[in-house]
């Protein structure tokens, strides 16, 4: 049997929000650089942020719906406050001897609005 590691896959592309699971470019970036630490995992794109949480679909839907009902579609300033509401862009995440130090279910997911999601991000190693 053999296995493919996927390095950016979809979590989820509902109308208002598209979401990237990075997990495995990360983990690869720490194993290539081993030790121990804090990555601080950052996206380059505009309006994005990252999150660690688990990847399951009724989380993303409930998300948006949530996020819809505080935030109207039509204002004028909804990127900025749903940027605001869901807190900082960058994500600290420790690492031991080159292996994120992750939950069995948690994921590193990119998170982008009104369909505007690159996937591009930086990690930052301290440690």
């Amino acid at each position: 049997m053999t296995s493919v590691e996927i390095p950016v896959s979809i979590a989820a592309a509902l109308p208002n929000l598209t979401v990237l699971d990075i997990t495995n470019e990360v983990r690869r970036e720490i194993a290539s650089a081993g030790g121990s630490g804090i990555a601080y995992v950052s996206p380059n794109g505009e309006p994005a942020l990252i999150r660690v949480q688990e990847r399951e679909t009724g989380f993303f839907a409930d998300l948006e719906c949530l996020l819809t009902r505080l935030i109207p579609l039509e204002s004028v300033e909804r990127t900025r406050l749903v940027s605001l509401l869901l807190g900082p862009r960058t994500e600290q995440i420790p690492y031991a001897r080159g292996e994120l130090c992750l939950g069995q279910w948690q994921r590193i997911l990119l998170v982008g609005f009104e369909d505007r999601c690159a996937d591009e991000w930086t990690v930052t190693l301290v440690g």
